[in-house]
């Protein structure tokens, strides 16, 4: 179906991209993303997503907005303290483009529901605060076949990365193999977190997927991308499959690739 007038209107500077182009801006409305967590990056990355016309967005989060949550979640405002996160990211969704469909899952992700709620998604994104949902994430997708746009943030520090072992790539656990001790990675409540670091690498996720529905670039998979927003230092690191993963290397999802060299 050709782009409306108001649609042309709308994404004008995506058209006259010539990586996105008018092709490029129909494959995104044509598209299907899913976020886990509206809140620090998932916020952002709901934001520009809509903006960029997605054509459906799937919000999957189980928690209520509370106000110690504004200092970076932007998606929410202060009026929507107390709300489920998926009402109050449907209507600021809603706010930013009315074309864009926003479904909501009021639920953590498990192991008895993770491929049902992932599956039938082009893009997943996981802002998820959690590694338990950072595995299960990863294991539904690269079953599912589907690459896994994955950030996470704490203190001054951010990282991003595409797990898309479909297309031959590593998937998170062959970097992360073990989730850490208890205690070794606080959590952001005791730690702290710069707010403007979500935004910086929430907005980066919603890059990655933008890129991956139209082709353009080279996305990040097989890096590992650092932020050190203190310090205003950006590195990339290669990272590989590795053999005998348990995710990736074994499941049929995983479409039989082998580890890279």
């Amino acid at each position: 179906m050709a782009l409306t007038d108001d649609e042309l209107d709308r994404y004008a500077r995506h058209i006259v991209l010539r990586e996105i182009g008018g092709p490029g801006q129909a494959a995104l409305r044509a598209a299907s993303v899913a976020v886990i967590g509206a809140g620090g990056l998932g916020s952002p990355a709901l934001l520009y997503l809509a903006a960029a016309g997605i054509g459906r967005l799937t919000v999957i989060d189980d928690d209520a907005v509370s106000l110690s949550n504004l200092q970076r979640q932007v998606l929410h405002a202060t009026g929507a303290v107390g709300r489920p996160k998926i009402d109050s990211a449907r209507d600021a969704l809603a706010a930013v483009n009315p074309g864009v469909e926003v479904q909501g899952v009021a639920s953590r992700l498990t192991e008895a529901n993770a491929e049902a709620i992932l599956a039938g998604h082009t893009v997943v994104l996981d802002g998820s605060d959690n590694f338990d949902t950072r595995h299960l994430a990863n294991v539904a997708c690269a079953r599912l076949g589907v690459p896994l746009v994955a950030g996470a943030i704490g203190q001054w520090e951010g990282q991003l990365s595409v797990w898309n072992p479909a297309a031959g790539g590593p998937c998170y656990a062959c970097v992360f193999p073990e989730r850490p001790a208890p205690g070794l990675v606080p959590a952001c409540a005791e730690a702290g977190v710069l707010g403007a670091l979500a935004g910086v690498i929430g907005s980066m996720m919603a890059a990655e997927a933008v890129k991956l529905l139209v082709g353009a670039g080279e996305p990040l998979a097989g890096r590992l991308l650092l932020w050190d927003a203190l310090w205003a230092e950006a590195r990339t690191i290669g990272v590989r499959r590795r053999p005998g993963c348990p995710v990736c290397g074994g499941i049929p999802g995983a479409r039989g690739l082998k580890p890279e060299a």
